[in-house]
């Protein structure tokens, strides 16, 4: 027995699309999906896509980060400023001034070298106030004059010219009273350097004299009476005086005559002569 509906005709009820998609597919009893839901959900046509995220850069144009403008191209970065923070003088003039120091030093080298490859007599020459006797008197110089008795000499201190048979010890001997002239000359034939000063010389020269002479062979020095200048340096037939120890002329006169004037070569003894002090000859008998 069948009912009826109302009207008569029977109505089938339509269907209404929620916007969901439609649940998965059931498996057929031959385990392969059902193709009519598998085409259903792929046709697009039953019901609204749902978005499920927004994509990358989403809410700006272009669809970049920071994008902007067609094709998908970003804006340009944009430079960073630069804040001049001027020069760092400090460093450059520290550089400056160790270059100009390191070239005072290799001018200062150069221009020592190129001194002392002058020869000796040019140098001495150079030195102002020396008292050349090579020229101005060679017959005090001559040479090797030897006696035992005192020698009443032209210059004082002298520098040459007759002597004892034996010198003064000149290895670096500072003697702290007067010494016969007659050794003093023999040494400085050897080619010793003398350096005299007044006995009244304040401490501090007598010992910036004496720096000079320790530890240095072919130099001794002595207290002189009756200079006429507060120092008086003597080589073999040279003579230099000053007022001060610290005259630089005092070094130049060593570094030219030291040695180098000798009449009797760069041999000749400084050791083993008379270290006592006093004005009187003496002789030893070594007939040097």
């Amino acid at each position: 027995m069948s009912i009826s509906t109302p009207g008569g005709n029977q109505r089938r009820p339509s269907v209404v699309s929620t916007g969901k998609k439609a649940p998965a597919s059931k498996a057929t009893a031959d385990g392969k999906p059902d193709t009519d839901d598998k085409s259903a959900a792929s046709s697009g046509k039953t019901g609204t896509t749902t978005k499920t995220g927004p994509k990358t850069g989403a809410g700006r144009p272009g669809g970049r980060p920071g994008g902007g403008g067609k094709g998908g191209k970003g804006r340009k970065p944009i430079a960073p400023v630069k804040v001049s923070q001027g020069r760092a003088w400090g460093p450059i003039a520290m550089f400056v001034a160790v270059g100009v120091l390191a070239a005072g030093i290799i001018g200062y080298g150069a221009w020592a070298a190129f001194q002392g490859s002058k020869p000796w007599e040019e140098r001495a020459a150079n030195i102002p106030g020396i008292t050349n006797f090579r020229e101005s008197d060679p017959e005090l110089v001559a040479g090797s004059q030897h006696t035992p008795e005192p020698v009443q000499y032209t210059v004082t201190p002298p520098v040459a010219g007759p002597h004892n048979a034996s010198w003064q010890n000149c290895s670096g001997d500072v003697y702290d009273a007067p010494i016969a002239n007659e050794h003093a000359v023999h040494s400085l034939e050897h080619g010793a350097i003398w350096i005299t000063y007044r006995p009244d010389l304040p401490q501090d020269q007598v010992a910036r004299l004496a720096e000079r002479v320790q530890g240095t062979d072919k130099t001794f020095m002595s207290p002189f009476e009756g200079l006429d200048q507060p120092i008086s340096l003597q080589a073999w037939g040279y003579q230099l005086k000053v007022d001060d120890a610290g005259d630089s002329r005092i070094d130049d006169f060593i570094g030219a005559l030291r040695i180098n004037a000798s009449i009797e070569g760069p041999t000749a003894l400084c050791a083993q002569g008379i270290t006592a002090t006093g004005n009187a000859p003496r002789n030893l008998g070594n007939g040097q």
